[in-house]
């Protein structure tokens, strides 16, 4: 499951930040997607524990956790990271998106 989704190494960096400051060797990254959105369907980023019936990914140091719906809908995608003053935080790119929205934070298939 490992090739399911890239996390681009600025991306992994910034979430192993992320993690340490939450001092919980349990949490991992959950990505998923939601109903909503200007396109319809929206990611969702969240530092959680694993759950009953996640596809887990490990990565260099966490581990990423998909719940069943969302893992057809993020097969193929990539997670960067931008920083700096233009930058604007942690960025999906979905080559299954038809269409996405301005802000980049929704999209349908």
């Amino acid at each position: 499951m490992s090739n399911l989704i890239k996390i681009t190494d600025q991306a992994q960096k910034e979430i192993q930040r992320l993690l340490s400051e939450r001092g919980n060797p349990k949490l991992g990254l959950r990505l998923g997607i939601r109903g909503g959105g200007c396109s319809g369907l929206s990611y969702n980023l969240d530092f959680t524990e694993m759950c009953d019936g996640d596809t887990v990914m490990l990565m260099s140091g966490f581990s990423v956790f998909l719940d069943r719906k969302s893992v057809i809908y993020l097969a193929g995608v990539t997670l960067d990271h931008e920083s700096g003053l233009s930058g604007k935080g942690f960025v999906f790119e979905n080559p299954q998106a038809t269409n996405t929205c301005g802000c980049g934070e929704s999209f349908s298939l």
